[in-house]
């Protein structure tokens, strides 16, 4: 059984400490059906030629037709498309919604800022539905290096921004969690920022980020991982920055530690209660590790979950390890 490291104990949130059993690092706490899943990823994708060479457009085709690393499941029964306006055009959504939804998670999709879309998450987020009662919206944010910082997060912005105004009158609720996978936990925490620091406003009751990348320099567990192509790797953090950071052919001005970019910078004061979740066998582990401490020790509730052998965004892939920490995840939603 996965270890999971309990986190705040409710009687002392916001304060409190994180604890964490050094066991849950120990490679003999890797179960067989994790090792056999990882095993599984890093042949697959050792098998592909360097995926860097082809145009970013034919990555994304890839992945919608099911030939990327994460499975692609079956189109939700739930979902709607629709499009709102924002600074820079239509934002497209992928709404997700029961009858009478207990509340809205807004979710932010991973793929290192340049791949990824709402589509290819409807298997999570429909079981997100039916296992919390909240309605989905998942934002289908502009992506790099095509539209390059701050575009994405100005598209997120405007996302929260149309929610707080539609939440009521589309779902008959105002009550809002955010959240998001890798890139998309980096974005979710920009937009709480933004949201806190443009708007003077905190709607979000909780924030569920897995796996995030909150310091783009690079944090030592990134920058050492090396060439293993379990989901990720230090060559594609690279690259995946190097275009979310370009504009127009050129470095944008603006600097890995601008708060907006690397979360791990900001001042995080009233910010929202939030579970971070990652696997030990995660290339961005350090991220986790470094900002959750640093989101206690702003005053927020915080939980970490740690899972023996997990990879990258391992809640995509089916197995024991993902049911365990979806549940903990569903859990904490459903409760905000």
């Amino acid at each position: 059984m996965p270890i999971s490291s309990p986190a705040v104990q409710p009687d002392l949130a916001p304060r409190g400490a994180i604890t964490i059993d050094p066991a849950v690092f120990d490679p003999a706490a890797i179960s067989a059906e994790t090792r056999a899943v990882n095993a599984g990823i890093v042949k697959a994708l050792g098998a592909v030629p360097d995926r860097w060479v082809f145009p970013m457009a034919m990555l994304r085709k890839l992945r919608l037709d099911g030939k990327g690393p994460f499975p692609l499941a079956p189109e939700s029964p739930y979902a709607q498309a629709i499009e709102i306006d924002g600074p820079h055009g239509p934002i497209p959504l992928r709404v997700l919604s029961p009858p009478e939804p207990k509340g809205v998670y807004l979710h932010l999709h991973g793929g290192g800022w340049t791949l990824g879309s709402a589509r290819e998450n409807d298997g999570l987020n429909h079981r997100f539905v039916e296992r919390t009662g909240f309605a989905v919206v998942s934002v289908d944010y502009r992506l790099a290096p095509e539209e390059p910082w701050p575009m994405g997060p100005d598209d997120c912005e405007a996302a929260a921004l149309w929610l707080l105004r539609e939440g009521p009158t589309r779902f008959g609720t105002e009550r809002y969690a955010i959240g998001g996978e890798s890139a998309g936990a980096n974005l979710s925490v920009a937009t709480l920022l933004r949201l806190r620091d443009k708007h003077g406003i905190m709607p979000f009751r909780a924030a569920s980020l897995h796996a995030g990348c909150y310091d783009l320099a690079l944090t030592p567990s990134a920058r050492s991982w090396g060439d293993e192509p379990l989901v990720l790797n230090t060559r594609d953090i690279n690259v995946f920055v190097g275009h979310y950071l370009r504009t127009m052919g050129e470095v944008a001005d603006a600097s890995a530690a601008t708060p907006d970019i690397s979360p791990l910078y900001a001042d995080l004061t009233g910010l929202p209660p939030a579970l971070f979740t990652v696997g030990t066998r995660d290339p961005l582990i350090d991220d986790t590790l470094f900002m959750a401490p640093r989101w206690l020790a702003a005053g927020n509730a915080t939980e970490l979950a740690v899972y023996p052998g997990g990879a990258h965004v391992f809640i995509g892939f089916p197995g024991t390890l993902s049911d365990q920490a979806l549940a903990r995840m569903h859990g904490f939603i459903a409760g905000c």
